[in-house]
């Protein structure tokens, strides 16, 4: 398994998808070679997750050179290997896949969970440098379905995508994001976390990062409309970090919210469920663009799987991964967001049956243990076709 990014590090939390399905198939009595690529050379960790897991950093630096020494790692890496799986469309761990899975006549698999060119559009600065990383990156994103053997997907929109690229729909599997059930739970305590930040009245809680696409600043502005417009004796809360982080304090500071708003920062994954239990009501808001269309949101199954009450907007997989176990909001409206907050805030009979409904749903459909069960299928699938890397 490749992952183009750090695993170990809070500033890209994204990557806890690929080490939960590594520690799901070993429950399942697998072995797992984990390979992924560390911001920092010097944190490396190479002693392995555990006894059946092991992990292989490679650089992140670039240039041909450390190209083709990657290249060189996973192909020597491939040879013990049946299945090859790779994780988004990035240059680093894409390209010495398929080549390795070429070289080794190996089974490959990419696992695609987010439209990664329509991310790269919407969080970066026009100019030539930017549009030429663009479109290279399109032209990986939009052959990779073609030349793999198979395929998962973590939204319905991205499957309509992918069939568009690949003559094969039946080598397509759904794979969404999933939540540790017995790390994010309705038992878990968040009072520590109240004590720490002097939080004594309800509390609303973003979860995400800071950065182009995430939507935060729908979140401060509903903070700023629910103590404006509505007075109520509210605190909030922002977790998470990223290079929008100093722009949206001082949009926060300028909207009155500096004795209100918490910005928490990064936090390592095993503390974010602690973070979400000190929440009252949890939120996860985006605008109607091609980016959220396509998103499978990791912060809504570790909110249903933490049973909490929870406001969302109305777009993409949201619904469908909600089910009725939330309050769902028009896209970009921070009225129907606020709306939405005060309701489960003034009902508590609502409050207590959605924080149930969430747990439930969380249980019955977006663990990782169901997610991993769908990639093996794909894997058995995959060695059961002759391999097709001409499309």
């Amino acid at each position: 398994m490749i992952h183009p990014h750090d695993i170990f590090s809070s500033a890209e939390p994204w990557t806890v998808r690929m080490v939960y399905l590594a520690r799901e198939f070993e429950k399942k009595g697998h072995s797992v070679t984990l390979v992924y690529f560390p911001l920092e050379w010097n944190n490396q960790r190479a002693s392995g997750l555990s006894a059946s897991i092991s992990l292989v950093p490679l650089s992140r630096k670039h240039g041909p050179g450390v190209l083709i020494s990657n290249i060189c790692s996973i192909c020597a890496l491939a040879a013990k290997t049946d299945i090859i799986h790779f994780q988004k469309c990035f240059y680093n761990a894409a390209i010495p896949a398929l080549i390795a899975a070429l070289v080794r006549n190996k089974h490959l698999h990419y696992d695609w969970d987010d439209w990664e060119v329509k991310i790269y559009e919407v969080s970066t600065r026009p100019g030539f440098l930017r549009n030429l990383i663009r479109d290279f990156l399109m032209i990986l994103e939009n052959n990779i379905p073609r030349l793999v053997d198979t395929v998962s997907v973590a939204s319905s929109r991205l499957r309509s995508e992918c069939q568009k690229l690949s003559k094969h729909r039946d080598t397509i599997f759904d794979a969404p994001v999933g939540a540790d059930l017995d790390r994010f739970s309705p038992a878990v305590c968040g009072q520590q976390i109240r004590q720490k930040y002097g939080i004594n009245k309800p509390l609303i809680l973003y979860l995400g990062q800071l950065h182009g696409g995430q939507y935060v600043e729908l979140f401060i502005r509903t903070a700023a409309k629910l103590l404006k417009d509505y007075r109520e004796n509210t605190a909030f809360m922002i977790v998470g970090d990223g290079y929008m982080a100093a722009e949206l304090k001082k949009f926060s500071s300028q909207l009155g919210l500096d004795n209100f708003l918490i910005f928490a920062g990064a936090v390592p994954h095993e503390l974010v469920p602690q973070y979400i239990a000190a929440a009252d009501v949890c939120v996860a808001c985006f605008e109607e663009n091609e980016v959220t269309l396509c998103k499978s949101p990791l912060k809504i199954v570790e909110y249903l799987a933490s049973g909490k009450a929870i406001v969302a907007s109305n777009v993409g997989e949201v619904p469908n991964m909600l089910g009725n176990a939330g309050v769902l909001t028009p896209p970009g409206d921070i009225n129907a967001l606020a709306d939405g907050i005060i309701k489960i805030l003034r009902d508590s009979d609502l409050k207590k049956s959605l924080e149930r409904r969430s747990r439930a749903r969380a249980e019955e459909e977006y663990s990782w243990k169901v997610t991993a069960e769908n990639l093996l299928k794909a894997y058995e699938k995959s060695i059961h076709l002759e391999r097709r890397y001409t499309g």
